[in-house]
């Protein structure tokens, strides 16, 4: 590898997802670096998760190659699964478990050494801020604090890659700043963090974001540069918001007429 050239966490080329006659993605090509924050924004049923599915070898691709932390998502599925944290939407989280039991059983499931548990349990309940709560039930407590601890489930056996599915849906600001404070800390620690998002705000933490419109991928840079591109005059500043929908409607123009719509 050249030593000038970043490490390549995340690589897809070509990827794509059909479902019988609908594409839910269609050839999408992009990399991600190692300890990069990735954002990956677009509108519902763009194909943002039916992607992460993809490259956390939970769904085969239809068409087109990628590989997650140097394995290939057709082949070695189940290796990947051991190099990646997944968050999803709804926190994964037991709620009539106890704070306690839910990293238990995370710990069972990956496989963490007997030795490391106990830990490595100190690590999430202190990062989580539960340490006073360990015995509380999981469904008890806030939409901030499962987040975190959610979190925490997700990376108990320290991967190198993360893929975080809209993890703040549904929580405050507070909570949401607090939670980025820690993607930004595990970033500086070389964790790749690959998160989708549907707030314009935290679109401005990543590093790099893609834009994915009706199973393409439509725009990728960073979000300043992304936002210069939109502009309609030398001293406008768009918002993040601007952008979005600009990128957009320039998607919608450039389609040719009468051409499908493959996503929705």
């Amino acid at each position: 590898m050249n030593r000038n050239q970043p490490e390549i966490a995340v690589g897809v080329h070509d990827l794509e997802k059909r479902f019988g006659s609908f594409v839910a993605v269609n050839r999408i090509s992009f990399q991600v670096a190692r300890g990069e924050i990735f954002g990956f924004l677009g509108p519902n049923g763009a194909g943002k998760s039916t992607t992460i599915r993809m490259l956390c070898g939970i769904l085969a691709p239809t068409g087109g190659s990628g590989a997650v932390a140097g394995f290939d998502i057709r082949r070695q599925a189940e290796r990947i699964k051991s190099q990646i944290g997944y968050m999803s939407q709804k926190f994964s989280l037991y709620e009539d478990l106890t704070v306690e039991e839910n990293i238990d059983f995370y710990s069972g499931i990956y496989r963490i050494d007997p030795a490391l548990k106990p830990q490595r349990k100190e690590w999430v309940l202190e990062m989580a801020s539960l340490a006073d709560h360990r015995r509380s039930k999981t469904g008890m407590l806030s939409g901030g604090w499962k987040q975190r601890l959610a979190l925490g489930c997700a990376v108990l056996h320290q991967p190198p890659i993360i893929f975080l599915d809209e993890p703040t849906s549904g929580v405050d600001p507070i909570s949401r700043r607090q939670f980025w404070e820690l993607i930004y800390e595990m970033a500086g620690q070389g964790v790749t963090v690959f998160v989708t998002t549907h707030y314009m705000d935290e679109a401005e933490y990543c590093d790099r974001m893609a834009l994915m419109y009706q199973a393409r991928v439509i725009a990728l840079d960073t979000p300043d540069a992304l936002k210069a591109a939109v502009a309609l005059h030398p001293d406008e500043e768009p918002t993040m918001e601007q952008a979005f929908i600009r990128l957009i409607e320039r998607s919608d123009a450039a389609e040719s007429p009468g051409s499908p719509r493959l996503a929705t």
